[in-house]
């Protein structure tokens, strides 16, 4: 066999559904709502208690609420490709799985590679912040403060604080891990619970908050464009769209409970469903505090690093602040239980097809879960939470989301065209100018808006040069792996040999 037949070879379609059908590796415990509850759990978090009245400060005014709009149609653009492989190939791996199916072993270990990390990064810069909002409650609540060593990671700008490791962060981590290890379906109804929590304060920032809302507040809608400091346009439609670049990276996470496929009682019908209410319940969410946050302060007093909080400190409403923290940290907790679980199965699915050892897909034989990645991912982002301060590992590797989103949309036009007959539980509408949307979208998010102003072009928004550095280095990695061990030991080799 050649190469490029090698690199190009893959799974059908039907070949996939009749593994989903006689798997037994895991034991089916999820039904919708625990399914939709990973989907929210993942995707709401920093958006409503960060980036909402951050980037209304900075770049958007009140108009950052179109600024989750426009990223909440490009979002909804992969949601329905997700949501219609999902129905197809209910299998586990999420995205790796579906470029399998289409585009071959090389693609699909590419994005299977890079989701693995990203996953897991997300989940050890979130337990650093988990763990700032925690330790901030023991101090306010109980008067209980860590010894210093133990507050956080030694922070390489600032050495005077001679922090040694966060404990909080790494316990957290550690207890995800194990959650997920000894019985996923207990982890799922904790999920739901804490995301039940998280809800209901949100709910609650939103009902309370309503009714101090000044609607002088949201004059001018669109602050007018500025030039700043750095060079960038901020306000305006320049500043709209530049803020809805960075708000795009809350508005995914529905991703992760597709790579609980296996786990589903009923996969085909169930996780369609899930992927797009869990995205409609967020969105929903998302824009009612956009509106709040911003009609109850001045958008230039929300440049915190806890605007929700500071918006309702600056109303004397300090009796909210405690349960909004509360909420933060059951809103983060979720977030690391959804992306956890995401790293584990993927790690899960490239092993049981032999593109790594065979050791990582061996189920726990009284648990029924992927006991040997779930734990080594455990200790892996324990070690990144407790020993690295957040900014250096707060830049996350966002272009993997949007590389697989790309190939998602990709690989739904591809099968529409190649099987259009396969049996389809859920078809996207509009696919033929649903999924080239997603495409460009991501393209755009990963290279900037292009916007012309003052008399010339210039990109907005965009990854930064670091993270498509970390980006090549990791893929560099990957790729020697695939090509010393992979290519030769995948199970499609195998029975190519046989």
């Amino acid at each position: 066999m050649g190469l490029f037949a090698r690199l190009t070879r893959h799974k059908s379609v039907e070949q996939l559904q009749s593994e989903a059908g006689s798997s037994k590796d895991f034991r089916r415990t999820m039904g919708i709502w625990q399914l939709t509850a990973i989907g929210v759990g993942a995707i709401i978090g920093v958006g409503v208690f960060v980036l909402a009245g951050q980037q209304a400060a900075v770049n958007a005014g009140p108009a950052v609420v179109l600024s989750f709009i426009v990223a909440g149609l490009g979002s909804a653009c992969a949601a329905l490709a997700y949501a219609e492989f999902a129905g197809m190939i209910p299998v586990t791996g999420s995205a790796y799985t579906y470029g399998y199916a289409v585009l071959g072993e090389l693609f699909a270990w590419i994005i299977g590679w890079d989701l693995l990390v990203e996953y897991a990064l997300i989940v050890g810069v979130v337990a650093i912040g988990w763990s700032g909002y925690v330790q901030a409650l023991l101090q306010q609540v109980f008067g209980f403060e860590l010894p210093v060593w133990a507050q956080g990671a030694y922070d390489f700008f600032h050495p005077s604080k001679g922090h040694v490791f966060n404990v909080i962060a790494a316990a957290i981590a550690l207890g995800i891990a194990w959650m997920l290890t000894v019985k996923t379906e207990w982890g799922a109804r904790f999920n739901t619970l804490i995301v039940t929590i998280k809800v209901i304060g949100v709910a609650l920032v939103i009902v309370v908050g309503a009714f101090y809302v000044n609607t002088a507040n949201w004059h001018p809608f669109i602050p007018k464009a500025v030039l700043g400091a750095d060079g960038l346009t901020h306000f305006g439609w320049g500043g709209v769209l530049a803020a809805s670049s960075v708000v795009f990276f809350a508005v995914f996470g529905y991703d992760t409970l597709t790579t609980a496929a296996e786990e589903s009682r009923d996969p085909q019908r169930d996780l369609p469903r899930a992927v797009l209410l869990s995205l409609g319940v967020s969105m929903a969410l998302y824009l009612l505090v956009s509106l709040v946050l911003t009609g109850m302060v001045p958008y230039t007093e929300l440049n915190s690093a806890a605007p929700v909080d500071a918006a309702f400190k600056a109303l004397g409403l300090h009796w909210v602040g405690g349960i909004i923290s509360v909420a933060a940290v059951a809103g983060l907790t979720s977030v690391m239980f959804a992306f956890m679980l995401g790293a584990a199965r993927i790690w899960f699915a490239l092993s049981r097809d032999g593109l790594l050892p065979k050791w990582f897909s061996q189920v726990h034989p009284r648990y029924g879960t992927p006991a040997r990645p779930t734990m080594i991912l455990g200790v892996f982002t324990a070690l990144v939470a407790g020993f690295l301060p957040i900014q250096e590992v707060a830049e996350l590797v966002n272009i993997g989301t949007l590389s697989a989103f790309i190939v998602i949309c990709a690989a739904v036009l591809i099968l529409r065209v190649r099987k259009p007959h396969v049996q389809r539980r859920f078809r996207a509408p509009m696919l033929w100018l649903v999924a080239p949307m997603g495409i460009a979208f991501s393209l755009f998010l990963i290279i900037g808006w292009p916007w012309y102003q003052d008399g010339h072009w210039q990109m907005l928004g965009g990854l930064p040069a670091i993270t498509i550095d970390r980006f090549v280095i990791w893929m560099a990695i990957g790729l020697l792996i695939y090509f010393v061990y992979g290519i030769r030991h995948s199970k499609l080799a195998r029975q190519r040999d046989d």
